[in-house]
């Protein structure tokens, strides 16, 4: 039974005894895509946030195009499992849901599935990126678009052979990450 955003009940397997159960709780941490720069590659800013206070909380503040304002991922207050802002962080963060938690908040896939999902597209956010660095882009600041972005911009070497064939590699691993990004993280 759904009770609110990001809270149902569920029912414990050992004692039958209803137990509050919170999504963001139990996949968040575990996850983080939507703050390393797997899921993007910036956050724009919104009406309401403190530009002023994220900037002393660490965050750089960018112009992006005549009006808006972002910061770049992987985020400078992310520190690998936690928000090191969670109470003063962005409103785009504060409202953002991936497709997984929105379907264990509403029961339709259990929190173990979801987990496994997690992982699954971790690794190979995690292979993307070791194939980034074997091809000259190993600056971990920059977002994974932009580094894969540089990555196919740079000239190839037909005549050494493993560049041509790690750059196919890399092609193909981000396809792998960009189809199941699309399916569970960015599709309600």
């Amino acid at each position: 039974m759904f009770l609110g955003k990001n809270k149902h009940f569920s029912r414990t397997p050992a004692a039958g005894m209803l137990e509050s159960v919170n999504g963001v709780e139990q996949l968040c941490q575990k996850c983080g895509l939507c703050c390393d720069s797997t899921l993007f590659a910036d956050v724009e800013l919104r009406a309401g946030d403190n530009a002023a206070q994220l900037c002393k909380h660490g965050l750089k503040l960018e112009k992006k195009g005549l009006r808006k304002i972002a910061f770049a991922q992987p985020c400078a207050c992310f520190d690998g499992v936690n928000c090191r802002i969670y109470d003063d962080r962005p409103r785009r963060c504060r409202t953002f849901e991936c497709g997984l938690l929105k379907k264990v908040d509403a029961g339709e896939m259990t929190a173990a599935t979801a987990l496994k999902k997690i992982a699954s597209a971790k690794a190979k956010a995690e292979r993307v990126r070791e194939l980034l660095r074997l091809n000259g882009r190993r600056d971990e600041t920059v977002a994974l678009t932009h580094r894969y972005q540089a990555a196919m911009n740079a000239p190839v070497d037909f005549a050494e052979e493993s560049s041509s064939e790690n750059r196919g590699e890399l092609m193909m691993a981000v396809n792998d990450l960009m189809q199941v990004l699309q399916r569970d993280f960015l599709k309600v």
